[in-house]
């Protein structure tokens, strides 16, 4: 059996956007019946909420959607690299700053920007998966989902 492609989905604090992709992304890759072929995880690149669980309207969104998940966040390690096939950072920030981090002699990881591959990106130019920490209501997590599913959806299209 051949060894399982891995996938690291990193954001900032590593409970609202990055978990959300995780959680979608092992959804999209059971629906299309190649989860026997992935192995998903998430971080972020601040340490702030390690060991934390995902925000509460992470969780409502995932849920209202059908999709249990747990999960712990964890801080993202540059030997995650070596350890992944792709990192798909949520914004260009995430993306910027491992790259940054990343030393020259790290040759496993392809870098990602997981909203390149929404196909609503070409429309609307949006290729950010925006923070929605901050948001008072779901909207945003909601946002989040969509542009996730899409991504993933089309990635694993690509990928397969």
């Amino acid at each position: 059996m051949a060894e399982k492609r891995r996938v690291m989905f990193v954001c900032l604090g590593n409970i609202c956007r990055s978990p959300m992709a995780e959680a979608v992304f092992n959804e999209v890759a059971m629906q299309k019946g190649v989860a026997d072929k992935w192995y998903a995880e998430s971080s972020g690149t601040g340490g702030w909420h390690v060991g934390c669980s995902p925000d509460q309207r992470t969780m409502t969104v995932l849920r209202n959607n059908g999709i249990k998940y747990k999960h712990s966040a964890q801080q993202f390690h540059l030997d995650d690299l070596e350890k992944f096939d792709f990192v798909f950072g949520m914004d260009k920030s995430n993306v910027d700053f491992i790259n940054r981090k990343k030393p020259s002699d790290i040759t496993r990881a392809k870098i990602l920007l997981l909203g390149s591959f929404d196909p609503e990106a070409e429309i609307t130019g949006k290729t950010n998966i925006e923070d929605p920490y901050f948001d008072s209501d779901l909207r945003g997590f909601e946002k989040c989902f969509q542009q996730c599913m899409r991504s993933c959806q089309a990635f694993l299209d690509q990928h397969q």
